[in-house]
């Protein structure tokens, strides 16, 4: 009974401590170009688009055209709304400018 009421605590410092080694670990690169292009191909407003997601030192740009002005915007939310994106540069240009 004493070993239990030591190893119970002793196990979960252990869970919670590896996690937030886990968490702190900084995302690759490659990792934040993947989410973020499945997001967009997911997303109902942008629809994947012709988005080119390009990251350097988790500072995401987004290159492209879309047709409306909310897709553009929808992009970038979503690219900044991912763990481990440091900066969003939006550079995503649209098919027919506004008049």
């Amino acid at each position: 009974m004493i070993l239990k009421r030591i190893l119970v605590p002793a196990v979960l410092f252990l869970t919670v401590f590896t996690t937030v080694l886990a968490a702190a670990k900084p995302v690759s690169d490659d990792f934040l170009v993947d989410t973020i292009r499945q997001k967009l191909a997911a997303d109902p407003v942008v629809k994947g688009g012709a988005i080119e997601v390009i990251a350097k030192d988790g500072t995401i740009t987004l290159r492209g055209t879309v047709e409306e002005d909310k897709q553009k915007n929808k992009a970038e939310k979503i690219a900044k709304k991912v763990s481990g994106v440091k900066g969003v540069v939006n550079e995503i240009k649209l098919a027919r400018p506004p008049i």
